[in-house]
């Protein structure tokens, strides 16, 4: 135990979030796996730090969409896309199915239909636009809270939430049911204390301008969250690693969308 322990969990969450190469465990116990989650928004700081820092190099020599768009891009490869599959295959299994066996039988399947398709074109594309018209001052401020947060509040159904499949070969098995309040909160600190110094870098006009438009975009990506998961008990019981995908991209989505339509800045 102790901080190596922790050091360990931190691993963990990496080498499932991401595609960074961590070193190979000597001594991996599946217990390590339900108690990286709380890292989990750390991670997402992690990622989203990196997008921010493609954005702001490729924005000193490229029009502002396109240093988005190369932005977009390493998040996925970052990623593996782990998220936005899971977002596409939630647009499909409730787009397609009617029942609660449907459902996940859509959304285990690997290829992608049409609302699949569709709903990964409109969420690439929101976000692509919308960062495109935020404020460049906040831009990357902004990209780094989405990631964090938008991480806390998928984690929050694991909380809230009965995970749904049986099988032994799904995804997120080792997560369902492990995540309580104490461990949620933790991890929302964690997190904070991530994104504080890119809040803090920012100059102090921009910085008051973001505070102003960041706790209506949280509370914003908070409902959406909320929304989601009434939506999965009341379709499927509970959720999949599917919809914590979905709920992930949705709640940051929101976000994003949340600080455009703060006009203080």
């Amino acid at each position: 135990m102790g901080w190596r322990h922790e050091i360990s969990l931190i691993a963990v969450a990496a080498q499932f979030l991401t595609r960074l190469p961590v070193p190979a465990f000597r001594a991996f116990q599946t217990a390590w796996l339900p108690q990286s989650t709380r890292y989990f928004p750390l991670l997402g700081a992690v990622i989203g730090s990196a997008c921010a820092l493609v954005w702001w190099l490729s924005a000193t020599v490229l029009p502002p969409a396109i240093a988005v768009g190369l932005m977009l891009s390493a998040g996925l490869l970052l990623t593996g896309a782990l998220h936005e599959d899971g977002f596409a295959d939630v647009c499909d299994g409730f787009g397609g199915g009617q029942s609660q066996a449907s459902i996940l039988a859509i959304m285990k399947d690997s290829r992608v239909g049409a609302f699949g398709v569709m709903g990964i074109c409109l969420l690439l594309g929101l976000k692509w636009l919308t960062l495109s018209l935020l404020n460049p001052l906040m831009v990357a401020a902004s990209i780094v809270v989405a990631h964090t947060l938008s991480r806390w509040c998928a984690i929050a159904l694991i909380w809230r939430l009965t995970y749904v499949r049986e099988d032994d070969t799904a995804k997120s098995t080792p997560w369902a049911d492990s995540l309580n309040a104490k461990e949620w909160l933790l991890s929302g600190a964690f997190g904070a204390l991530a994104v504080t110094p890119w809040i803090v870098a920012l100059a102090p006009d921009t910085q008051a301008a973001f505070l102003r438009a960041l706790w209506p975009a949280v509370a914003l990506s908070a409902l959406t969250t909320v929304l989601a998961g009434v939506y999965f008990k009341d379709r499927i019981g509970g959720y999949t690693g599917d919809c914590l995908g979905a709920a992930q991209q949705s709640s940051e989505l929101v976000f994003l969308l949340g600080m455009l339509a703060c006009k203080s800045f």
